[in-house]
């Protein structure tokens, strides 16, 4: 896949949660380019076009992040942290998409600039069913800025 198409980028790094969203975003046509990483380090490196995403191109970031928190390498309140802190990706949906049932994670979410927090079921049925649900939210019924004049100043200052 070219990862410049991308229409939702995944951070999960359990192989059976990736597996179980790409298969109801796939199976229901919410989406067509979705690109699973499996850490933090990984997500930042893709949405900030460095290492080996270092290709890529911040005219075509992804439309919405699917975001867990408990993530190895950099956690997800992190990857959070700084891609909100970011012009150049700071106008992109991010979905919490986690086991977790900390408040504080919650809290800290929206503190960070979070659209949606969703403690994920445990349940394989509702699991999928929520996953359709909020891709086909963020990907077909929700109204999306072109990208901002800050973002895309931003965007050919770092080339």
């Amino acid at each position: 896949m070219n990862s410049g198409e991308t229409d939702i980028l995944l951070v999960e790094d359990s192989p059976d949660d990736a597996e179980l969203a790409l298969h109801a975003l796939r199976r229901d046509h919410v989406a067509n380019n979705i690109f699973v990483v499996g850490d933090g380090e990984e997500a930042l490196d893709f949405l900030f076009c460095r290492g080996r995403f270092a290709e890529r191109s911040f005219e075509q970031p992804p439309k919405l992040i699917l975001l867990d928190l408990k993530l190895p390498k950099v956690d997800g309140i992190e990857v959070l942290n700084q891609l909100k802190g970011d012009p150049r990706t700071k106008a992109i949906p991010v979905v919490v998409l986690t086991s977790s049932k900390e408040e504080r994670d919650l809290v800290r979410s929206y503190d960070l600039g979070a659209n949606s927090y969703i403690q994920k079921p445990v349940d394989f049925e509702k699991f999928r069913e929520t996953v359709k649900t909020l891709g086909l939210y963020w990907m077909v019924i929700n109204q999306r800025p072109v990208i901002h004049e800050a973002a895309k100043s931003a965007a050919q200052g770092s080339k």
